[in-house]
């Protein structure tokens, strides 16, 4: 049967009306489901609640996982896996974190102290131009000492190692510390980025030595930073 142009364009309009239509039905029908599921499809996104009797922490800017639980007499792997944390290395403001019904505060600071086991490295082993290798470097020139670590030592991982090693990690900068930003923080590239305070101002800011920032490569910089999330400050 023979259409004229005319009929085509009719029916070909009256198709498109029914594929939108039949695409608005489905969306309504997810939409419902959406709604009469509420909390509950919702909650299989959110984070799971604390188990009965156990403590629930707030993590606030600054904090990290080795501090809150040395804070609670814990060490950083067993919280970590306790609360199945992807990367103990990344916290968030307001995350909650769940302490174990039988664990115990110390009451003392939200700093890592364990210094008296500390390990030094022999040398720095690190590629030369990268931020790693200026740290260890300038580090070394400060205090005398080599970090120990040269496998899994991205510089985000640096707060890791240096737990393992027995090395200080805190919030609070210091002259002299390394500084060691997770990645995607105040500028910092998916690796992470290491570099060494070498002042903190009245402010609050830290002005920090760097090599392999902001597109310098090679050459020294110097560079301001803030304490906060995803920022903590190594020493030994």
């Amino acid at each position: 049967m023979y259409l004229n142009a005319q009929t085509r364009r009719y029916f070909s309009g009256r198709r498109l009306i029914s594929i939108i239509g039949a695409h608005v039905v489905v969306l309504a029908i997810l939409a419902g489901a959406l709604l009469s599921s509420g909390t509950d499809l919702l909650g299989a996104f959110a984070q799971s609640p604390c188990s009965s009797g156990d403590q629930m922490y707030k993590v606030a800017g600054g904090d990290t996982l080795g501090a809150i639980a040395s804070r609670y007499n814990m060490s950083w792997q067993s919280l970590s896996s306790y609360n199945k944390l992807a990367n103990p290395n990344v916290l968030y403001i307001n995350q909650h974190i769940c302490i174990p019904g039988k664990a115990t505060t110390s009451g003392k600071p939200m700093t890592s102290n364990v210094t008296l086991n500390a390990k030094s490295g022999a040398g720095n082993f690190f590629p030369y131009a990268q931020c790693t290798w200026f740290a260890n470097q300038r580090y070394h020139e400060l205090s005398g000492r080599y970090v120990p670590w040269t496998t899994n030592a991205n510089a985000w991982q640096w707060v890791t190692r240096a737990y393992q090693y027995g090395w200080k990690v805190s919030s609070s900068p210091s002259v002299g510390s390394i500084i060691v930003l997770q990645p995607w923080t105040q500028g910092a590239y998916g690796l992470g980025h290491v570099g060494i305070v070498e002042q903190v101002r009245g402010n609050g800011s830290i002005v920090a030595s760097n090599m392999n920032w902001g597109g310098n490569g090679s050459a020294v910089v110097n560079a301001t930073f803030h304490a906060g999330p995803g920022v903590s400050f190594v020493s030994v």
